[in-house]
């Protein structure tokens, strides 16, 4: 389960993906709730960078607060789910590019927070759906978003994440050779492509959270 994590910054995704960098503000970590950039096929197939919330609300959703339950989405039961089928039929698939992602670690005795990255320092893009809503209140057009999860037991990095009785359980991460699969894949399809993180490029390090916010910069 992730929770929150570093954001690409612009000039990275820009690099990174080949797609206009983003022209819009977001926090440097994001959590549920934030906005942050997400990529995924506009018109004519084209990629693009829009901002969106992460924690994907649903179209018969009545209030935005509900995303702060749906930021992540069971690769199991994505299909089924009423918050995330519409989503997974339709094919609205999406990149969500970060530097890091945190997962709280009980090897200690009590949880610290730990920071998962590329071995190499790159960027990576993690598989992700995403929705439009509209606000019931004030008529504004939401694109939202949620990151899938699959089953880590036993993952060398992964697996040493959260409570030891619970399941462990992992994001993502996508092969660059993989992107743009992912954007174009069926649902049927798409399974293929979600699988645990690759143990030998990626490693974990402790990173408790600060006491004040770091001062990391999007741009």
């Amino acid at each position: 389960m992730c929770t929150n994590y570093w954001p690409t910054s612009r000039d990275r995704i820009r690099e990174f993906l080949g797609v206009d960098a983003p022209a819009f503000d977001y926090p440097a970590e994001s959590y549920p709730g934030y906005p942050a950039p997400i990529v995924r096929l506009g018109e004519e197939g084209r990629l693009e960078c829009v901002a969106a919330n992460f924690g994907l609300i649903p179209t018969w959703a009545k209030e935005r607060s509900l995303s702060r339950h749906t930021y992540n989405a069971r690769s199991e039961t994505v299909s089924e789910k009423p918050s995330f089928r519409n989503a997974w039929r339709k094919q609205q698939f999406c990149l969500v590019p970060m530097e890091s992602f945190f997962e709280p670690c009980y090897e200690s005795g009590k949880a610290v927070r730990w920071r998962i990255e590329r071995a190499d320092g790159l960027p990576f893009a993690v598989a992700g759906i995403w929705e439009r809503w509209i606000d019931p209140a004030s008529g504004e057009l939401v694109v939202s978003f949620s990151m899938l999860t699959v089953n880590a037991d036993g993952h060398p990095v992964m697996g040493r994440m959260h409570r030891p009785e619970d399941e462990k359980r992992s994001i993502v991460p996508l092969s660059r050779d993989g992107l743009d699969g992912w954007l174009k894949a069926s649902p049927q399809a798409a399974t293929a492509f979600l699988v645990a993180p690759d143990p030998g490029k990626f490693v974990a390090v402790a990173d408790p959270k600060p006491t004040i916010s770091r001062a990391r910069k999007t741009t």
